[in-house]
């Protein structure tokens, strides 16, 4: 039986999973993730084939999002009274500008070094400081709670539930983002979990969008919707 794909039979990382241990692919379906201690322990199972996510029309943007799984949530930290394309390109350009997105490196920065790079022009966010902040305090959160690596919110979750409250624990995160991010790593990043269809939206999001043309149309139903909403309010 073979291994992951770009994964050596012996382990190695992935850049969406994290550390992957010992065990075929068949094997790690049947009965999750096995630690280095050969104890099981279920961890989330992934298979995705895709190297980018459509959300800002960069593609080294786009690609980042997929390559470090801290960027995705720092886009959607900034997923706020922006467009998507301005949200998800902020990781990107951040990275650009402080030469990293390590958790643990942003949160140890000195506030006004990173509030500046967040309002060089063209700044990050509409309000920048703010953005500067949380994105601060999420970079905390995965340092403290999670080892400084991102992925390990599913990697390491027991069930859909676990992977909502690991979610929902994070700063910047309520519960219609904790939702689009299920989405997007059930639909898009392949994680499978036991229950992710007891938490998976049953609404258009961010997880279903494969390409600009989709990003387009759900971008379009965003509009509609709320000015119906606002139709509906008189």
């Amino acid at each position: 039986m073979d291994s992951l794909p770009g994964i050596p039979p012996g382990g190695g990382t992935d850049p969406i999973l994290g550390p992957v241990s010992r065990g075929t692919a068949d094997e790690r379906g049947r009965s999750g993730w096995t630690d280095d201690e050969g104890s099981s322990r279920y961890h989330a199972r992934m298979v995705s084939s895709i190297d980018r996510l459509p959300f800002t029309g960069d593609d080294e943007a786009d690609r980042l999002l997929v390559a470090e799984p801290f960027a995705l949530l720092i886009g959607f930290a900034l997923d706020q009274q922006v467009t998507v394309q301005k949200a998800f390109s902020g990781p990107a350009e951040l990275k650009r500008r402080i030469g990293h997105l390590d958790a643990a490196g942003i949160a140890e920065m000195d506030p006004a070094a990173l509030d500046a790079a967040f309002r060089e022009r063209p700044a990050l966010h509409r309000f920048p400081g703010a953005m500067a902040g949380k994105v601060r305090q999420l970079a905390s959160a995965i340092a403290r709670d999670y080892d400084n690596d991102a992925a390990r919110i599913w990697t390491q979750a027991a069930d859909g539930r676990d992977l909502e409250r690991r979610l929902l624990g994070l700063p910047g995160i309520g519960e219609m983002k904790a939702r689009s991010l299920i989405a997007i790593l059930g639909k898009r990043l392949g994680v499978a979990l036991p229950g992710m269809d007891s938490v998976m939206p049953k609404h258009p999001t961010l997880g279903d969008v494969d390409s600009a043309e989709a990003l387009a149309s759900y971008q379009a139903g965003k509009r509609a919707h709320k000015a119906a909403l606002r139709a509906a309010k008189g």
